[in-house]
């Protein structure tokens, strides 16, 4: 299952750079994480400074 961004992300863009398969983006008001591209490695919520990123359900 693709990891989701919560509302602890404060849009610092660390964890787009860090992402391999390039499913994350800037969202209206954080990013978000494209469910379809997410290849499921974990990388963007080893990045997060926030722990805003989760694995989803």
């Amino acid at each position: 299952m693709a990891y989701v961004i919560t509302d602890e992300c404060v849009s610092c863009g660390t964890c787009e750079a860090e992402c391999p398969s390039e499913a994350i983006s800037q969202g209206e008001d954080k990013y978000v994480i494209d469910a379809d591209a997410c290849v499921d490695c974990g990388t963007c919520a080893d990045a997060c400074p926030t722990e805003a990123i989760v694995a989803g359900e």
